[in-house]
């Protein structure tokens, strides 16, 4: 008997299913991408390009470490203070003199190209929130901190996770949202534009949802408020881990994390 062929699925199309139960205010965009770390697959919704607010942070200390790497030293003292800084408090002192530490855009691109992120472009001058990113590079820029073999060393990929495992109480919404309570890792963003008075609100991390881990970007713009903003982002980290946690065994997990977030 000729074994039967099993339907392919197409994570794109249900993330796109799940994020028409997201409310997106009119005017605001959202991009979202999502990596189940057990399988390997992935999803993603939207591909526009948006301002990184405070998660390039992530990328400004992989950067840095990228650097002393190459230069076969750790980081100093002062550089480890404003690393902590800088991920757990999103302190902005701290982040402008990791920026200049590792020349700005220029360092920051260098160090893209290497890991792999191919639509991210370094701010101008010092105003590194202003870091032009894709939820896809942001998923890639995740898979080098939270992955197994890739450019950052097992050290340096250590040290950013216990960073971003240690966020101000006062910070720690984002992708948590989908989590289950069992374990997180993030980083987040935000940014009045003063232009418009509309918030960037950005949101990447890991998220553990019944013992299995998933990696997600979301990326917002034109929000109204912070207050919609982080609400939009909540609900579609939530919406794009439901889209692998059912085959993962954790959509129960994964629907209490909507119920909380819609909260």
């Amino acid at each position: 008997m000729e074994p039967v062929a099993q339907p392919t699925v197409d994570h794109d199309v249900l993330l796109a299913e799940a994020m028409e139960s997201v409310t997106v205010e009119d005017g605001a965009e959202v991009s979202v991408a999502v990596l189940d770390v057990g399988s390997g697959a992935s999803a993603a919704y939207g591909n526009g390009r948006f301002d990184t607010a405070s998660i390039v942070k992530v990328d400004i200390l992989a950067a840095l470490l990228l650097q002393a790497q190459d230069a076969g030293r750790e980081l100093t003292a002062a550089e480890k203070s404003y690393a902590t800084s800088m991920i757990e408090n999103s302190d902005n002192t701290a982040a402008s003199a990791l920026w200049r530490a590792i020349g700005k855009a220029e360092g920051l691109d260098t160090a893209n190209a290497r890991l792999g992120l191919r639509d991210t472009e370094g701010g101008d001058g010092m105003y590194w929130g202003l870091t032009q990113t894709t939820a896809a590079d942001q998923l890639t820029l995740l898979r080098q901190v939270f992955g197994e073999e890739f450019e950052l060393s097992a050290q340096s990929r250590t040290y950013l996770r216990e960073l971003m495992g240690e966020i101000a109480v006062d910070q720690q919404w984002g992708v948590s949202a989908a989590a289950d309570g069992s374990g997180w890792a993030l980083k987040n963003g935000w940014l009045p534009r003063t232009a418009t008075g509309l918030w960037d609100i950005n949101s990447v991390g890991r998220v553990t949802v019944d013992g299995h881990d998933y990696l997600v970007a979301v990326l917002s713009d034109g929000n109204s408020t912070k207050a919609k903003g982080i609400s939009l982002v909540e609900a579609s980290a939530v919406a794009a881990v439901s889209v692998f946690a059912g085959e993962g065994g954790g959509a129960s997990a994964a629907a209490s994390a909507s119920a909380t977030a819609a909260s």
